[in-house]
């Protein structure tokens, strides 16, 4: 196996299913129920990107088996030069403090953001429930580009407010954010994804500096997963999931830890969203 970056194995999907190739078993479908807590280091952000991942949803997501799907848009469609892209809105999404989500929100959102690899003209709301994006030039990749999650949606546009006053339309609500420290949400009633994900009742993500300490608290019981360099001399082999694998491991995790089987090739513009997608066996 190629030397997988860390960083990018670790917030997005892909540590999902790479468990399946090492021959271990899960449980046939996700459980809802109980709390998921994980500890990473300071570095990289990576408390705030999985954080932001249970918060707030994007247009589209990509799957983790890589497949492109409709998350806050139900669906889309283009002109034939495909310069010009209108997307129906969800009517049933509210955000965390109980407001509808508007074409305005959406509109307020992506406009004068910029967006990776498509050159924005404009971004205008068309209907109560649709918008549209007009390109200067074409890219039949928009909606894939849309997936970024850069380019979540918030009330009014306000996605960059600090994470303890985050309103989304994630699976998970915040119920306390501590700046490079701690993160706690926890799941929201009736969800338009109730069913399809966001398993476990509250995450925890918990910044601990300090790998040989993060998995102690692995060890230990106090974490469920743990970010760490490598299981040498850190935690005993035997009682824990590595992933990819012992020898070049980026998440060691409990064995009640569950995970989806497969991932696609598409990794890159997944995000932190181990909140909605991992669950407990």
């Amino acid at each position: 196996m190629t030397r997988i970056d860390r960083r990018a194995l670790f917030t997005s999907g892909a540590a999902a299913a790479l468990l399946a190739a090492t021959g271990t078993s899960l449980a046939a479908a996700p459980r809802s129920g109980g709390v998921l807590r994980l500890a990473v280091p300071r570095q990289d952000g990576l408390m705030e990107q999985v954080a932001r991942g249970a918060v707030f949803d994007t247009l589209t997501e990509i799957a983790p088996d890589g497949v492109l799907r409709a998350e806050l848009a139900e669906s889309w469609h283009s002109s034939e030069d495909a310069r010009t892209w209108s997307f129906d809105l969800r009517s049933d999404v509210r955000f965390h403090d109980d407001a509808a989500m508007t074409a305005a929100d959406v509109v307020a959102s992506l406009s004068g953001r910029g967006i990776d690899g498509a050159e924005v003209a404009l971004v205008q709301q068309i209907a109560d429930h649709r918008i549209e994006i007009q390109l200067q030039a074409a890219n039949p990749h928009l909606p894939y580009l849309l997936a970024n999650p850069e380019l979540v949606i918030a009330p009014a546009g306000q996605r960059d407010l600090p994470l303890a006053q985050a309103v989304g339309t994630g699976c998970y609500r915040v119920e306390r954010a501590q700046d490079g420290r701690h993160f706690r949400a926890a799941k929201v009633a009736d969800h338009y994804k109730t069913g399809q994900a966001g398993w476990v009742e509250s995450i925890e993500v918990i910044v601990i500096p300090d790998a040989a300490v993060r998995a102690e608290a692995l060890r230990d019981g106090y974490v469920d997963v743990a970010a760490l360099p490598a299981p040498e001399g850190l935690i005993e082999k035997g009682g824990f999931l590595y992933h990819p694998s012992a020898s070049d491991m980026a998440l060691a995790a409990r064995s009640d830890v569950g995970i989806p089987r497969t991932v696609g090739c598409r990794t890159a513009l997944d995000d932190g969203r181990i909140a909605e997608r991992w669950w407990r066996i």
